[in-house]
Parts: structure tokens; C-alpha cells; sequence
């Protein structure tokens, strides 16, 4: 009789990387809807941007914003949960997953660094770009102990 062996279980820090990847996710993903009731640099930075605008056009943009950020924050979320998923059970698709995850939210968020719009220097305000970058550094360690597994 034939066995297949289960493949190597993952060094202890990767779990603990992604819960705090799934953390910093969260923070990011509610960041914007709380400087949207308080501190609002979103709309400072729209109004930056575009002085001459009316009140309604800049809160027009301020929502684009904010929304393209949470949506951004829910879909990581749900990346962050695929992976956690797959890692707790020791699945074999976990590591390649959990690679393309990070590839792919890392590319967010550095375009969301680096991409201006016609009077922005960058359309995310930088504040919210680099808290975005902060789950993919978590990713980052996460992935790196799921491709040094332990024997």
C-alpha cells in the first residue's frame, strides 16, 4: 500500500505574519471611513489637488476615494482568510496562493503609491498608501516561512 505523505508543515512564525497581515488589513481597510469622520486629509488632499472646486465635486472624489480604499481592504481581507485557511490545514495550494496574494496586493498598493492623476501627485493621499503597503510586509514574512518549510 501506497501513502502520500502530507507535505511539511510551515515554520511557527507564518501563522502569527498572517494574523497580523489580516490585522493590519483591517486597520487599512477602516483607516479611510475614520479620517472620513474625523480628521477628513482625504478631502484636504482632493482640495489640494483641485482648490477650485466646489464643496460637492470634492466630496465626490473624496467618496471615489475612500471607497476604491475599503473595497481594496475587503478583497485583501478575503485573500488574507484564503490563506490563513490554507496554512491551518496544511493545504499544498497554500504556498503558491498565498505567493500570487502577495504579488498581487503588493502591486496595488505600490501603484496606489506611485500613480498621479492630473493635479495629484499620487490620487491616494500618501498616508493611506503607505498604511496599505504595512499587510503586505506581513506578506511578505508569511510567504517567505511557507516557501522555508520545515522537514
Amino acid at each position: 500500500m501506497t501513502t502520500i505523505a502530507a507535505p511539511p508543515r510551515s515554520p511557527a512564525y507564518v501563522r502569527p505574519a498572517l494574523y497580523a497581515g489580516l490585522l493590519l488589513t483591517v486597520l487599512a481597510t477602516l483607516a479611510p471611513l475614520i479620517d472620513l469622520a474625523t480628521a477628513d486629509s482625504i478631502g484636504d488632499h482632493v482640495r489640494a489637488a483641485y482648490p477650485s472646486w466646489s464643496a460637492d465635486d470634492v466630496a465626490k472624489d473624496r467618496a471615489a476615494i475612500t471607497i476604491y480604499l475599503v473595497a481594496v481592504g475587503v478583497v485583501g481581507l478575503a485573500g488574507w482568510l484564503t490563506s490563513i485557511v490554507g496554512v491551518a490545514r496544511n493545504k499544498r495550494w497554500a504556498r503558491w496562493v498565498s505567493t500570487t496574494l502577495l504579488l498581487l496586493g503588493a502591486t496595488i498598493q505600490l501603484t496606489d503609491l506611485s500613480v498621479g492623476g492630473e493635479a495629484y501627485s499620487t490620487i491616494v493621499p500618501p498616508l493611506h498608501g503607505v498604511i496599505g503597503v504595512l499587510p503586505s510586509l506581513a506578506g511578505l514574512v508569511a510567504v517567505v516561512g511557507l516557501w522555508r518549510r520545515r522537514t
